[in-house]
């Protein structure tokens, strides 16, 4: 009975990595199509109106875009504190 507790526990440790290594390469996927549409709505502001028009949709898609990085560096330091955590 024991050995059945011990063996499930390794298997439970086992899938958390994989799904912490499967979250690292989605997280990094994240990172980077928000990285592209940051560049690509910097492209479309007019420097010399940036508050008119499509340059302002542009504004607010580099501060969506720089506001989800943020939050998927956030959740992946959480994350990382997380698994120290379970290792202790």
């Amino acid at each position: 009975m024991l050995q059945t507790l011990t063996g499930s526990s390794e298997k439970a440790s086992e899938g958390t990595t994989e799904f912490y290594h499967m979250n690292k390469i989605l997280l990094s996927i994240l990172i980077v199509l928000a990285m592209g549409l940051l560049v690509y709505n910097a492209t479309l502001i007019d420097f010399e109106a940036p508050f008119e028009g499509d340059s302002l949709i542009a504004l607010i898609g580099i501060l969506a875009s720089l506001s989800a990085i943020v939050l998927l560096l956030i959740y992946n330091t959480s994350k990382k504190i997380q698994k120290k955590l379970e290792e202790d």
